[in-house]
């Protein structure tokens, strides 16, 4: 668990999968998303959780469910999936509709990669948006990530190409803060 001032990130349990087929199942976060279909399939939330959480016993990734610590009501998903071998972690996240331009996807973000670099000691994070979803890559630069390119139409998402911007930050970075600025 990672405490934040307003957030406790947990582990993502199958009690959860309502409150997700719920969040997800909504356009306006499928569309911003890779993997989440729409409409979202009733009873998939649990077959995806307990896919995740599998991966997360074999170490290839660790998954929380974002919750609010005032009601400990359940806003969203983040994971960092570690590639061992290259000591590097890919951040993904989504947040409920009605919780977005709050700052809980940065507060979120700012614990994982805190977690990615000083626990789990990973050399790099990464993290790609589509470039049409200005809140995810604007949590990316709040949180210490530089842009590093686009891969135009890298992904086909509902019959179309879309571009793909990706944002990194490496440990010497994130423990230096004069390097941070200067990578800018």
């Amino acid at each position: 668990m990672i405490e934040t001032e307003r957030l406790l990130l947990r582990p993502l349990l199958l009690s959860d999968a309502e409150r997700v087929e719920e969040l997800a199942g909504d356009y306006e976060i499928a569309k911003t998303t890779l993997t989440i279909p729409h409409p979202y399939p009733k009873g998939a939330a649990k077959q995806f959780i307990l896919k995740m959480n599998e991966a997360e016993k074999e170490g290839k990734l660790v998954i929380f469910a974002i919750t609010k610590k005032e009601d400990g009501m359940l806003i969203g998903i983040i994971n960092l999936s570690i590639n061992i071998h290259h000591e590097r972690g890919e951040l993904a996240y989504w947040i409920g509709k009605e919780y977005w331009r709050r700052g809980y996807g940065t507060e979120a973000a700012k614990a994982v990669i805190k977690l990615g670099l000083e626990e789990l000691h990973l050399n790099r994070i990464f993290a790609a948006a589509f470039t049409n979803n200005q809140g995810s890559w604007r949590i990316m630069e709040k949180i210490g990530m530089k842009h590093e390119g686009t891969l135009k139409q890298h992904v086909l998402k509902w019959g179309e190409y879309e571009d793909l911007a990706y944002y990194g930050i490496v440990n010497t970075e994130y423990f230096n803060p004069l390097k941070r600025k200067e990578a800018r």
